[in-house]
């Protein structure tokens, strides 16, 4: 039987839902607020849930301190206090919703957990709008 391990950490990123392809008034009618030209930011809450097999030999699905260092380095040091926008290559040409944010912070760290084991990423935007990947 699989085991869920799962590990919370926080970042605060600003960020502005615009597509460049769009005139201005239909980024307004589609975004809304979130295409303030001044950007906003949130308090993003992150859960990374690894899920597999126990090793008999540790006791462990993956090593929680594994898992810290690699969101902290792939993640959290990138993303934190950072305009996604403007600052974090990965938006150059993607949208920063919650959803593209969390598909991102997926794939970052897909490639470091060992393909044995499943990934859930869940990324809290607010405490009522959050994102699941994979669904």
């Amino acid at each position: 039987m699989k085991t869920a391990i799962t590990r919370k950490m926080h970042f605060n990123a600003a960020h502005r839902l615009h597509n460049n392809q769009w005139p201005n008034i239909k980024n307004a009618e589609v975004f809304g607020k979130c295409n303030n030209a001044l950007y906003h930011g949130h308090n993003y809450e992150l859960e990374i849930k690894v899920i597999g097999f126990t090793n008999p030999e540790t006791g462990f699905v993956v090593d929680v301190k594994d898992l810290k260092r690699i969101v902290n380095e792939k993640v959290i040091e990138p993303f934190d206090h950072k305009n996604l926008n403007l600052e974090v290559p990965d938006f150059e040409e993607t949208i920063p919703t919650v959803e593209n944010i969390a598909r991102i912070i997926y794939n970052k760290i897909r490639e470091e957990i060992s393909e044995e084991l499943d990934l859930k990423i869940t990324l809290y935007e607010t405490p009522r709008n959050f994102a699941e990947y994979p669904a």
